[in-house]
């Protein structure tokens, strides 16, 4: 008897690479978006601060902050609407 195999289901809607928002980061960004989601975040939005692209990443609740330059801030004060 041949089994059928069933695709696994996805837990994200999409994949970061097809997000919107990541052909918005720099380089840099991706790379640490990147081994966020090893961890479960995911990119929300980007935001354009004082001429500096910052990425918002979320999970369960905790959010991440990436500068342009690829640095991960797991403490910041960013407030989100």
């Amino acid at each position: 008897m041949h089994t059928q195999m069933k695709p696994m289901l996805e837990r994200r809607r999409e994949a970061p690479e097809q997000s919107v928002w990541w052909n918005k980061l720099s380089l840099a960004q991706k790379f640490s978006a990147s081994s966020l989601g090893k961890f479960g975040y995911e990119l929300k939005f980007v935001r354009n601060e004082n001429g500096h692209s910052i990425a918002v990443l979320q999970c369960s609740g905790g959010i991440a902050v990436i500068s342009e330059d690829g640095d991960i801030d797991t403490s910041s004060n960013i407030i989100i609407r």
